[in-house]
């Protein structure tokens, strides 16, 4: 059976492309020796079968081998047609952790580091009409300290909120036949207040670019320039406005040519303003009600096993009344995305920092590369209404955290997209930052309560980390992390003292939540989590996506209005 058939890239999709999901001969390489025995060979044959693409740990990667791997091998044939090779040929990864090699017929054709985010290898020179055979070389060391892993276990077993390692190819692998003169990438700027869309493209070759948008097949508007290639501006105004909003959506469809090029594309018409200690959407004060979704699958670990469930997680969330997540520790796939930005579903991007080690200058060298290829990948996606690229950079073995790498981090995010806020660490320790969040997992609503008493008056507020950062009262305020209770009869862990009864339960989640919607300062809470991962058993599902209570019960508690909505 051949799994996630679907178009890997829904906002930017081409008709030619060919899907490698399915089987692929695999080898664990325990000695990182492959390179040297030239497993990139054609004549080399790999003895088992992997299905991509499920990491090998996974059930339905048919390996399941949770052992560390430092290095992966994989490879499998594919036929192309005369009309198929007479453009660009690119190959084309949703992901691979870590460091990834690609060789094509036996020739290297590229690498890419990063184990997250998508990347693309030109294979044109080194592939034929016919049978052709692409190799896949994976080194990944979730011990190293320059190698982020998220919430990757470095211990042989999962424990606390560490789980099981992902190794390799964990996304679609798929190629793409471009013509030679063809559109590399547009960034979309759309305007409320102008009702307008402006488009930087950039091109290669000379070609006339034309972009004509849709809204529910209806005619929006068009615009085209000539172009003698890279980069080109062009401001397109709407016929009519169709505001992208929560719990709705509504997406205008684009169709992009460039000569024989054509790229399917949509885009959402939303602003987004932080001011005032609120969030504004389209002008709007909206209390963001966010859920923390870590993006873990029994079966297939960092992969869904189907677009369906993908899509089905965030039903999950909106039917206990959250309106968006915290996309956690993890650069999820942009098939989610599309399911956010297509349901209306409000959601920060983050990133895996945790297991690089941020105590070391050079640590930006771990983060900062990958980091802004996914806000260039994700920039367009009206759902991600925020960045995030540090979670809890606790202290390392007594020594701080470097603080010029986190102002670093920060500056570049809003270089690369000063369209959004940033977040430079969420919970601690804060440098410089767009927002001001904290993580509390205090248990009692009286005593949280009091946390926050004076917040509105002179912005002073109980926090555990307060001895290393500092709240100046001036900035947007919330609480990303909280709740996170117990409910299970299983072995596992979660925050606090497990409630006794389903009664006890709702009570809690209902005091706590009450206390930060009903603050005048707070624009949102995210609620730890929306789903048991292994043997953390905090979610409101259990890991195989049960609702641990009737989702009518926990609804009203999130979805009634907060003390800044309008």
């Amino acid at each position: 059976m051949i799994y996630r058939t679907e178009h890997p890239k829904p906002q930017f999709r081409r008709d030619a492309w060919m899907n490698l999901n399915g089987e692929w001969q695999f080898e664990i390489d325990r000695g990182n020796s492959g390179a040297a025995r030239k497993l990139y060979e054609d004549s080399v044959s790999f003895d088992r079968v992997i299905n991509v693409p499920f990491c090998p740990q996974s059930k339905l990667s048919g390996i399941e081998d949770k052992d560390f791997m430092y290095s992966v091998w994989y490879k499998r044939r594919f036929t192309l047609t005369e009309e198929q090779t007479g453009g660009y040929v690119f190959a084309r990864f949703g992901a691979v952790d870590y460091l990834a090699t690609v060789y094509v017929n036996g020739k290297r054709c590229g690498s890419h580091k990063g184990g997250y985010v998508s990347f693309c290898i030109d294979i044109t020179d080194a592939v034929h009409i016919g049978e052709n055979t692409i190799t896949v070389h994976a080194e990944d060391d979730e011990r190293s300290r320059m190698i982020p892993s998220g919430k990757q276990c470095m211990e042989y077993y999962s424990r606390a909120c560490d789980y099981t390692r992902t190794t390799g190819i964990w996304q679609t692998v798929w190629l793409e036949f471009v013509p030679k003169t063809h559109i590399r990438k547009v960034r979309y700027y759309p305007s409320v207040a102008g009702r307008s869309l402006t488009m930087i493209a950039e091109l290669e070759g000379a070609a006339c670019f034309k972009a004509e948008a849709f809204f529910d097949g209806k005619p929006m508007g068009s615009v085209s320039a000539e172009s003698e290639g890279e980069q080109l501006t062009l401001t397109m105004p709407l016929a009519e406005e169709h505001l992208w909003e929560v719990g709705k959506g509504g997406l205008y469809d684009l169709v992009l040519t460039y000569g024989e090029d054509q790229v399917k594309s949509y885009f959402g018409l939303r602003s987004i303003d932080y001011r005032d200690y609120k969030f504004f959407l389209n002008g709007k004060s909206v209390f963001q009600r966010l859920i923390l979704d870590q993006g873990f699958y029994p079966d297939g670990i960092y992969t869904a096993p189907s677009d369906r469930e993908l899509a089905a997680d965030i039903d999950r969330s909106l039917a206990m009344g959250f309106n968006g997540a915290r996309l956690h520790e993890k650069v999820f796939e942009e098939r989610f995305l599309y399911h956010a930005d297509r349901k209306g579903y409000l959601v920060w991007g983050e990133y895996p920092n945790w297991g690089l080690d941020h105590t070391y200058a050079d640590s930006i060298y771990g983060i900062l590369p990958e980091w802004l290829e996914e806000v260039d990948r994700d920039f367009n996606h009206p759902s991600i209404i925020g960045w995030c690229p540090l979670n809890e950079t606790w202290d390392q073995n007594g020594r701080k955290q470097f603080d010029d790498c986190l102002a670093l981090v920060y500056h570049a995010t809003k270089a690369a997209d000063p369209t959004r806020p940033c977040i430079d660490t969420s919970g601690n320790y804060h440098v410089v930052t767009d927002i001001y969040d904290v993580h509390n997992y205090q248990q009692n609503p009286e005593i949280l309560a009091s946390h926050y008493e004076k917040l509105a008056v002179d912005g002073s507020h109980i926090d555990h980390c307060s001895k290393r950062q500092h709240y100046d009262g001036k900035l947007p305020f919330f609480v990303s992390e909280y709740g996170g209770i117990r409910w299970t009869d299983k072995e596992g862990w979660g925050y606090g003292d497990a409630p006794k009864t389903e009664e006890e339960f709702l009570t809690r989640l209902k005091g706590l939540t009450d206390v930060l919607m009903d603050h005048p300062r707070m624009f949102a809470l995210c609620y730890t989590q929306l789903t048991d991962v292994e043997q953390e058993q905090n979610g409101l599902y259990t890991y195989d996506r049960t609702p641990k209570f009737d989702p009518a019960l926990i609804y009203p508690i999130f979805a009634r209005k907060a003390a800044v909505e309008d």
